[in-house]
C-alpha cells in the first residue's frame, strides 16, 4: 500500500480535489474529520482536554466547545502546546488504525488529506508521493473572503500566517492548479491518479512486505483498541 499526501493552502480547493479522488474509487482519509473524531464524547483525548483545561471547554451535551478552545489557545503558546500534545498523538493513532484497515483490504493507493502536512512534518516520512493543490493568490484571496465573509485585510492575514504556496509547490511531487474551471481540476486529478498508478507499480518486495504487515495487523489488532 502506498500513502499519498494531499495538501495545499487555505481556500485553494483541497476538499474539491479530495472529493474527485474519492469519486475515482480511492479511500481519502481526511485529517480534519479524524481530528474531530478523536475528541468525540467518550474518547480519551476529550477527557484529557477536560482535565487540562477544565469544564469550560465542554458543552452541556458533553461535546467539545471548539470556539472556547480556539479562543483559549489563540494567544497562549503554552496552552496550544498542551493541546497539541493531547490531540496529535490521538490523531496519528487513528490514522494508523485506518491505514491498517485499508491495508487489510489490499488497497494499493490511499490518500491522506492533511492541511498542515508540511507545517507539522510528522507524516511526510510515511508518504510515497505528495500532491499540492494550488491556485493564484488572487483566486485564493477572493475564495477565502467569500467563504468566510472576511475583509481583504483579514483574508490576507490568514493567508500570510501559513507556509507560502510557492514553498509548498516546490516540495510537491504533483501540483494541481485549481485556479481554473472545475472541469480542469477534475481532469488534472484523473491525470495525477493515472501517473501515480504508473509510478507506483507494485514489485515482489511490495507484496512481500504487504503480506507481513497484514499478518502483523491481524495479530496486533487487539492492542490498537487499547489506545482509545
Amino acid at each position: 500500500m502506498h500513502l499519498i499526501g494531499v495538501t495545499g493552502g487555505i481556500a485553494t480547493g483541497k476538499s474539491t480535489v479530495s472529493d474527485f479522488i474519492a469519486r475515482n474509487g480511492f479511500t481519502v482519509l481526511d485529517g480534519d474529520l479524524i481530528a474531530r473524531e478523536v475528541v468525540q464524547p467518550g474518547m480519551p483525548a476529550l477527557e484529557k482536554m477536560k482535565q487540562a483545561f477544565g469544564q469550560d471547554v465542554i458543552l452541556p451535551d458533553g461535546s467539545l466547545d471548539r470556539q472556547a478552545v480556539g479562543d483559549m489557545i489563540f494567544n497562549d503558546e503554552e496552552k496550544r502546546r498542551i493541546l497539541n500534545a493531547i490531540v496529535h498523538p490521538a490523531i496519528y493513532r487513528m490514522f494508523f488504525v485506518k491505514c491498517l484497515q485499508c491495508l487489510w483490504k489490499r488497497e494499493q493507493l490511499v490518500f491522506l488529506d492533511l492541511p498542515l502536512l508540511f507545517e507539522s512534518g510528522s507524516m511526510i516520512p510515511f508518504l510515497s508521493k505528495i500532491i499540492v493543490v494550488s491556485c493564484s493568490e488572487q483566486v485564493q484571496q477572493e475564495r477565502l473572503m467569500r467563504r468566510n465573509n472576511l475583509s481583504i485585510q483579514d483574508a490576507r492575514a490568514r493567508i500570510s500566517s501559513q507556509m507560502s504556496l510557492s514553498d509548498k509547490r516546490n516540495r510537491a511531487d504533483i501540483v494541481i492548479d485549481n485556479s481554473l474551471t472545475i472541469e480542469s481540476t477534475r481532469e488534472q486529478v484523473e491525470e495525477s491518479i493515472c501517473s501515480l498508478k504508473k509510478q507506483l507499480v507494485p514489485s515482489w518486495r511490495y507484496y512481500f512486505l504487504d503480506g507481513i504487515l497484514v499478518s502483523l495487523g491481524s495479530l496486533c489488532g487487539w492492542v490498537i483498541g487499547l489506545w482509545f
